[in-house]
């Protein structure tokens, strides 16, 4: 029988990270906002698109992600396939390195991102990077306090030093 202690052990912590960071893309490729927003801490910092995109908050990071997806479905509209077979993005996460310390984690991955945003619908390769992740346990659940978006594919937001997982 397992004993039941206060602190949680390196597996355990390091297994709800990574559900974490697989719960995020699920929830960012089905369109739930309210999942999506939950993942942060109510002050996250959530750089998206180099400095020039850093949300700051949840209320930051809701509206900024509302304003995405009403985008994207006002371009999909026009598509005459999309009430028949509306297009998706697929995002994969892998390679992550996590350091937990207390109650506080930082952590680097790989994504890349799978679409099928054309005629065919056929699977076409979208981009692809790496997350720069800070964590907080609040309340016994892990949470992102920091993620920093990092475009491998993107001449403005590729990654310009040196191994990000030290």
């Amino acid at each position: 029988m397992r004993k039941l202690t206060l602190e949680s052990s390196y597996a355990e912590d390091r297994s709800q990270i990574e559900d974490l960071q697989a719960r995020y893309l699920f929830a960012m490729d089905f369109d739930d906002i309210d999942l999506f927003v939950s993942m942060f801490t109510k002050d996250a910092v959530f750089v998206v698109k180099g400095d020039n995109g850093t949300l700051r908050g949840r209320d930051a990071i809701r509206k900024s992600t509302m304003e995405k997806y009403e985008q994207d479905k006002a371009r999909f509209a026009k598509d005459p396939l999309y009430k028949v077979h509306p297009p998706r993005y697929h995002h994969s996460v892998s390679n992550m390195v996590i350091k937990i310390e207390g109650d506080k984690a930082v952590g680097r991955s790989y994504w890349c991102a799978v679409g099928n945003n054309n005629p065919e619908r056929s699977a076409v390769y979208g981009s692809y990077g790496h997350y720069e992740d800070e964590f907080v346990k609040v309340n016994g659940k892990w949470l992102f306090s920091y993620r920093k978006i990092v475009y491998e594919n993107r001449d403005e937001l590729f990654h310009k030093g040196g191994n990000p997982a030290w």
